[in-house]
């Protein structure tokens, strides 16, 4: 994509046709899947009511996905937290991410939301200073723990 193309760049909810690009994205977020297993995925998260995927995409085709969810707690007001963000490694920097950030934090707003969250891991420098730009603090680090069942 090149930086004119920016402007063309739209934001929709993901389709089950996307899973093979969403797939290929995720490998590059780390999260390596095959077309099969994020299509399967797909699927339990728009049976959810409270998850959203959104995909940019321009007449390159999608460049990025970005998967939403609310998440009720106990201890905090109605938040919403994204929980995969990724851009094409080759069409980074270029405005993408943030107008998929956008999208989700207008979509978590229209279902009461009080505020976002994301994790990252600390590795990730650049994807830190990206939130950060986009208004996100920092404000707790923590250890996450797993247990496979």
């Amino acid at each position: 994509m090149k930086p004119d193309e920016l402007e063309k760049v739209k934001i929709r909810l993901a389709r089950p046709s996307d899973a093979a690009r969403l797939a290929e994205l995720s490998g590059q977020l780390g999260y390596p899947a095959s077309r099969a297993e994020i299509a399967q995925r797909m699927k339990r998260v728009r049976s959810a009511a409270r998850h959203a995927i959104f995909v940019a995409e321009s007449k390159s085709g999608v460049s990025g996905w970005l998967h939403v969810s609310v998440t009720p707690l106990l201890e905090v007001a109605l938040r919403a937290e994204v929980n995969g963000l990724v851009v094409d490694e080759n069409m980074r920097s270029l405005g993408a991410g943030a107008k998929l950030l956008a999208a989700a934090e207008r979509w978590a707003a229209a279902r009461g939301c009080k505020s976002m969250s994301v994790r990252s891991n600390v590795v990730r420098e650049r994807a830190h200073a990206f939130y950060l730009r986009n208004g996100y603090e920092h404000y707790k680090t923590q250890k996450a723990f797993r247990k496979v069942l």
